[in-house]
């Protein structure tokens, strides 16, 4: 990315809606949030995900980015909205800012159990239409649709997913999911950055 390590910026990510304002690197030990908006050139801001999904901003007019870790809690909670609020607090303009889901878990492969479907829809009934059915009383959660529409609702019109499922891509992908079905140690991080 054309700089040097110490200004590609992470975060301790917890599935919350915090988001932090950078404006230079960070000390070794990372602040606790889930996202980060900067204003300052020369600096990256770097999400990591193993099936949530990374969210990458940008107004480049105002040339104000952002880097959202959107996993449902996150995403549920307003994770996006909020590194909205962060971005338009440093003079980014709605209008003018796209947005970009990078690889994570598809709905085909996202099974998830009843009481998950009780704890969304409880945000909104209108929130049954990012679930279909599975086998049994399994269902499959459709997460980067879910957070399109939580970005059109914010009304960013420049939004879309990459359309790359981190478990159905063993070849290219990190999946937790998949590390579990497979029962594996570990499961790897993929790393989504902006700069300005």
């Amino acid at each position: 990315m054309d700089l040097d390590a110490a200004n590609l910026v992470s975060v301790h990510q917890y599935h919350s809606s915090n988001v932090l304002t950078i404006c230079e690197p960070l000390p070794a030990d990372r602040p606790k949030a889930d996202a980060m908006v900067s204003a300052t050139k020369g600096i990256a801001l770097g999400i990591l995900t193993a099936d949530c999904a990374p969210v990458l901003f940008a107004d480049n007019r105002a040339g104000i980015i952002g880097a959202a870790h959107a996993g449902w809690k996150g995403a549920l909670n307003g994770v996006i909205e909020a590194t909205l609020d962060a971005m338009l607090a440093l003079g980014a303009d709605i209008g003018n800012i796209c947005a970009v889901i990078g690889p994570c878990i598809s709905q085909a492969a996202y099974e998830v159990g009843p009481e998950f479907m009780d704890t969304v829809m409880a945000h909104g009934p209108n929130y049954s239409r990012f679930f279909a059915g599975g086998h049994d009383d399994r269902l499959h959660f459709d997460l980067p649709a879910f957070c399109l529409h939580r970005l059109r609702e914010a009304n960013v019109k420049q939004a879309e997913w990459i359309r790359h499922c981190t478990y159905n891509d063993a070849a290219r992908f990190y999946s937790y999911r998949r590390s579990v079905h497979q029962k594996e140690a570990d499961y790897g991080r993929l790393i989504s950055c902006i700069r300005l």
